[in-house]
């Protein structure tokens, strides 16, 4: 037996949430494969094998479990070099990239060729990138069956299928049963319809759910977004798509947040969900951090790394917040988006704006910037950064090489190392990112210089980003752009 596997079989036995979505188990009398916490009786060691993700398990031969829904499990947390890869291609399959762009268009997209990034996959995730993307099309399906009432041909496309015919045909291949037969025994409480959508998302405990609701409220984007009473709210825009959302915990003490979604965002669904996993750190793995931080993440064990719901939403977020309080960057950003943001009516009173898009600011003039109150100098930064997104040049999402974005940012006008280390942290969700010069982390940290500070932190890599969000709350002091 592998020794590596009876770990696996002692953390199923004993339904170990720390090991939710790092690993499934296939039972060989059943046919189906289940999360390490599915509330099933566990199968004896000699019927179990262990796979490093749900595409694995179905290339096996195994079909998801209809109690534990192996799609709802959180993803994967990024360790070393060939995971960071798989997990961005990952992200950018949990984006639709393959329902829009060629493998070698991904593979070049994450500046690799289609060869490498097959080998990334095949050795972290146990499958390629295609057979990624079928299955992650295939699980939307089912959570989409499972948690909504939208109409079958709704869901296929929804999902990335090009055709009705062939998501009937592999749905009944892969999982053998049709999709009205699933929905047939839909669990009590799924969503019966209307103008909402509801789907789950877990997570691995602990989450400290407060503080991160607490960091994004005071840098919400009036308009954009809201925070009150433990629910996070925003307006959303993908494509030819608009609507709104809501994000708050599940009922029942649950590892898992619950999100609401507008139904004129169900063509975008996965896109959406996305960006909600990235925004809230759903694929972190708190243990492990915590191990590798050591005392540093013990007062406040739990604490996400916030991502970005957009990424050039938060790159204009950290220009206006140089060398201002955070309060004084959310004015500007409130009248930034009020100015540039396009209007959009939700049932809440306090979400009538879109976030601003890069094509939009780009054609903006430094005038018409700075006379909402904002320095001319960071009128012309957003305007660069605008103008580098809307052509391509710069991407501002997870999958982009982190070092090639940050010295791109630190090539534009008026971005310096704090920004670019502050975008990288939430707009590309780079665990390792390290803005030393901030002047709280430092203060946090005794109030030593930013190259004492980097020698410090060298113990925290690869987590580094939880490192800072450790030390601001600590002091519950913003932080501030020494440039």
């Amino acid at each position: 037996m592998n020794p590596g596997d009876e770990l696996l079989y002692t953390a199923l036995r004993a339904r170990d949430s720390r090991f939710d979505g790092m690993f499934f188990v296939g039972v060989s009398t059943t046919g189906i494969y289940c999360r390490p916490v599915c509330p099933a009786r566990t199968p004896q060691r000699p019927r179990c094998t262990f796979h490093f993700s749900a595409a694995a398990a179905e290339l096996a031969g195994f079909r998801p479990c209809l109690r534990c829904r192996p799609e709802l499990a959180p993803g994967r947390a990024p360790v070393d070099a060939v995971h960071r890869l798989a997990h961005a291609a990952a992200a950018r399959i949990d984006d639709g990239a393959l329902d829009e762009l060629s493998l070698d268009q991904l593979a070049s997209e994450l500046g690799v060729s289609a060869r490498h990034l097959r080998r990334a996959t095949e050795s972290a995730l146990g499958v390629a990138p295609v057979e990624l993307a079928q299955t992650h099309r295939l699980l939307l399906a089912k959570r989409l069956l499972t948690d909504t009432a939208l109409p079958v041909i709704e869901v296929a496309l929804a999902s990335g299928f090009k055709s009705l015919r062939r998501f009937n045909a592999l749905f009944r291949e892969r999982y053998r049963l049709t999709p009205s037969a699933l929905r047939r025994v839909r669990p009590d409480g799924a969503a019966a319809g209307g103008a909402i959508l509801r789907c789950d998302l877990a997570y691995r405990p602990p989450f400290a759910w407060p503080e991160l609701l607490s960091f994004l409220a005071t840098r919400s984007v009036t308009g954009v977004e809201a925070i009150a009473d433990g629910c996070y709210r925003r307006t959303v825009s993908h494509g030819r798509h608009r609507g709104w959302l809501s994000v708050s915990p599940a009922p029942g003490g649950r590892a898992v947040l619950r999100v609401q979604l507008s139904a004129s965002l169900a063509p975008a669904v996965s896109p959406v969900l996305a960006r909600v996993k990235r925004l809230f750190d759903l694929s972190a793995a708190p243990e492990l951090i915590a191990a590798q931080l050591g005392p540093l993440a013990r007062g406040h064990p739990g604490l996400r790394v916030p991502g970005a719901f957009d990424g050039f939403e938060i790159g204009i977020r950290a220009i206006l917040g140089q060398q201002v309080t955070v309060a004084g960057a959310t004015t500007l950003a409130r009248r930034f988006g009020r100015a540039f943001g396009e209007p959009i009516a939700t049932p809440y009173a306090d979400l009538d704006r879109l976030t601003p898009g890069a094509v939009c600011v780009a054609r903006a003039e430094v005038g018409d910037i700075a006379k909402l109150g904002i320095i001319r100098s960071r009128a012309a930064a957003i305007i660069a950064l605008a103008r580098a997104v809307a052509s391509g040049d710069l991407v501002l999402a997870p999958g982009a090489d982190p070092q090639v974005v940050i010295a791109k940012l630190c090539a534009l006008p008026g971005i310096g190392d704090w920004t670019a280390q502050y975008i990288a942290m939430r707009a590309l969700g780079w665990p390792d990112a390290f803005p030393d010069t901030d002047l709280a982390l430092r203060k946090a940290a005794g109030g030593i210089s930013a190259a004492a500070l980097r020698v410090q932190a060298e113990a925290w890599r690869p987590w580094r980003a939880y490192a800072v969000m450790q030390l601001w709350h600590r002091l519950s002091f913003p932080p501030t752009d020494p440039k």
